[in-house]
């Protein structure tokens, strides 16, 4: 019965999603950022009605779950990188190496490792924390701007994906005999509402 209730949930979602696709007309250009935001933009319209995770919403979750039951900050924080490097995230900044050496200087104060449970501690790690991201230049009330950012770049693969698939596709069909005289369409010119 449960297994009959996880199918039909996940039949409901992905027919949402591909009513909203039916009815979006999405443009294959990963080069136009005008092309790549109205994808982006489907592709969130599809998340909210679907009832699916944005991809930091899936961070957050993925964190949460793999982290649970870790008591101290250090594998906590060597938890939190192999979760990046899995999810092919970079750290351009050096964030890690500098939050490394925050908790060093917490556990150096504290004389002993820093648990996750010891307020006092994590607080002055969160105050470390803070000094950092200051000095990277990140605010917390700019979060929303950079999970739109990671959207954006997220839909501008996800065309770029696309569009390989698509050309590869038509290149496949060239080399059959009934289509070799036939003129292929540039991949702009696709609507993917007439292949859903």
């Amino acid at each position: 019965m449960m297994l009959k209730g996880i199918f039909l949930e996940v039949k409901k979602k992905f027919e949402t999603a591909l009513g909203i696709l039916q009815k979006e007309k999405i443009t294959i250009d990963p080069d136009d950022p005008a092309a790549v935001s109205e994808y982006a933009r489907v592709m969130k319209t599809v998340r909210q009605k679907a009832d699916l995770f944005s991809e930091s919403q899936r961070i957050k979750y993925t964190i949460e779950s793999r982290t649970q039951g870790i008591p101290d900050a250090r594998s906590y924080l060597l938890a939190l990188k192999e979760i990046r490097i899995k999810r092919g995230l970079t750290d351009e900044q050096g964030a890690e190496a500098m939050m490394m050496d925050a908790l060093e200087k917490v556990e150096q104060e504290l004389k002993k490792p820093l648990m996750r449970n010891d307020k006092k501690g994590m607080a002055l790690l969160m105050t470390e924390f803070d000094k950092i991201n200051q000095k990277l230049g990140i605010r917390r009330e700019d979060l929303p701007k950079y999970e739109e950012q990671l959207e954006f770049k997220i839909a501008k693969a996800q065309l770029e994906e696309l569009k390989k698939d698509a050309l590869e596709a038509m290149d496949t069909q060239k080399k059959r005999e009934e289509f070799k005289d036939e003129e292929m369409p540039n991949v702009k010119s696709l609507d993917i509402r007439n292949f859903i």
